[in-house]
């Protein structure tokens, strides 16, 4: 499963990259933005901020929600441009990482779960929006997960698709936490037989 994410993020970072007709080259944006020019910022934002924003939302599942966390990666992105190492990585996958960890932070916070306590089980196991599908279809990864039993499909779709821990798994579906355990661990273990 992780070999699928780390594929679907280098062919995503692929599709976002700089092309040559850019204003800047990454090496350029990069030293620009390590320099905090402001231009440089704003041209990372106008070309970047939508793939963000898609990335965000698959795991917050809220556009309003998803606009804050959004203005926030953005902001760690300014304050953390220092701890960025070209060596180790694309720039459009640094900041995936950071938009992925902001939108799971924000998603695990008491905040999100005060405001999700009066959804129905229905509202929170399934998200209904585009955004899932839309990434997930691009890799063929939704049809394989669909092929699972509803019980091991509605566990993936919560823990590898929403950022949900095993623990608040439990918790929302009523589920005892070994069970939860051994069916996710099931569910991965088919999904590799599948693919």
């Amino acid at each position: 499963m992780r070999k699928i994410t780390r594929s679907w993020q280098a062919n995503l970072s692929n599709a976002y990259m700089i092309n040559s007709t850019s204003k800047y080259t990454e090496a350029e944006l990069v030293t620009l933005l390590k320099q905090r020019d402001r231009s440089a910022f704003d041209h990372l934002y106008e070309n970047y901020s939508g793939a963000l924003y898609t990335i965000v939302c698959n795991i917050v599942s809220d556009k309003e929600t998803g606009n804050d966390v959004l203005q926030e990666v953005f902001i760690k992105i300014w304050r953390q441009i220092e701890q960025y190492n070209e060596t180790k990585g694309r720039l459009f996958t640094w900041m995936l990482n950071i938009a992925r960890n902001a939108s799971i932070d924000y998603v695990r916070s008491r905040q999100f779960k005060n405001s999700r306590q009066n959804l129905e089980l229905t509202d929170t196991v399934y998200d209904g929006g585009e955004g899932v599908q839309l990434n997930t279809d691009k890799i063929g990864l939704k049809r394989i997960v669909e092929k699972l039993p509803e019980d091991y499909r509605r566990l993936v779709e919560l823990a590898y698709f929403k950022g949900y821990t095993q623990e608040e798994i439990s918790d929302l579906l009523k589920v005892p936490l070994g069970t939860v355990k051994t069916r996710l661990r099931k569910a991965l273990t088919d999904l590799r037989k599948m693919m």
